[in-house]
């Protein structure tokens, strides 16, 4: 007989580790099926130092710890996998991969994440991973020496850029507005820092180049007036877009495509509740994915209780 879940938590970053530690540590049967690496976004971090009671660290070593302590609590975790079909309506909920095994739980907790938002302008298509990147952990050591963009004015743009100028020689930030979006210690670090220059309300416009990317031209916004610059590489970080495609229909998502949750994680679907860069919030840090997390296990927890009343 096909074994069924108390919950199933469909992504590995941040949200969904905290959900599969939370779940299993409670006892109730947990499995998290995972697309891509195990740690999501957190991955791609190269330095956290915010994250409270832990000593800086890096994306990387932070989800291998939450990844060996949700298995040490008995949590079942398939990576590499895609999935192909959600039946989230009625009481048992079924979800059916692309090889055509199916997974039938009485909970779900969908925390499937998101992806770096692309500029979509010409050229991008044809330099990415060519001399455009949207991690600095992955790719700052290929630029060591040279020079190079951020394009953003958020918290992840400041941070990356001041950790690219480890590798590279010159990191000029180009952003739309006058002002940062990023936390002022976050603005303050990028300022003294003797290898950044800034480029204020500008946008890119194209990429050229060769088999590599070698050129960017872009537009001062307040006059319309369009330059060039040579240069050895970009890297873009103006946020990211969830990861709902195939949810569309199934649960109510709002005009940004991000799951619609209340405060304790629920969606518009009794027993399936939704975690992390998914969901509608302003704010995004490893901080609130580990919250939303924690919330929407307590509350499938709960749920299940309710059922066995």
């Amino acid at each position: 007989m096909d074994e069924i879940f108390d919950v199933i938590i469909v992504g590995a970053g941040a949200a969904g580790l905290t959900a599969g530690i939370y779940s299993s540590r409670a006892k109730l049967t947990t499995l998290i099926l995972n697309e891509g690496v195990v740690g999501g976004q957190m991955v791609l971090t190269n330095e956290i130092a915010n994250f409270p009671g832990v000593e800086t660290t890096n994306g990387y070593l932070l989800a291998g710890t939450m990844k060996k302590q949700a298995k040490e609590f008995g949590c079942k975790i398939k990576s590499n996998i895609k999935v192909s079909q959600f039946t989230l309506e009625g009481e048992l909920k079924r979800i059916v991969l692309e090889d055509g095994r199916e997974f039938k739980s009485r909970t779900v907790i969908l925390a499937p994440g998101g992806k770096p938002r692309p500029l979509n302008i010409p050229g991008e298509e044809t330099f990415k991973g060519s001399g455009i990147s949207y991690c600095a952990t992955c790719d700052g050591d290929f630029f060591t020496g040279k020079e190079i963009i951020v394009v953003g004015g958020g918290n992840s743009a400041l941070e990356e850029a001041v950790t690219l100028t480890r590798y590279a020689e010159k990191v000029t930030i180009i952003h739309q507005f006058d002002h940062f979006q990023a936390f002022q210690h976050a603005v303050e670090d990028a300022q003294r820092n003797p290898k950044i220059e800034f480029i204020m309300e500008s946008e890119l416009r194209t990429f050229t180049g060769n088999s590599f990317l070698e050129e960017v031209s872009l537009e001062h916004l307040p006059t319309g007036n369009f330059s060039s610059m040579k240069i050895d590489g970009v890297f873009v970080f103006v946020g990211y877009m969830p990861n709902t495609d195939m949810l569309q229909g199934l649960v109510d998502l709002n005009e940004r495509q991000e799951i619609v949750v209340d405060g304790d994680m629920k969606t518009s679907i009794p027993g399936v509740f939704a975690a992390g860069d998914c969901n509608a919030k302003k704010f995004r840090q490893v901080t609130t994915a580990v919250a939303d997390g924690t919330i929407a296990s307590l509350s499938a927890a709960e749920f299940l209780r309710s059922k066995s009343n």
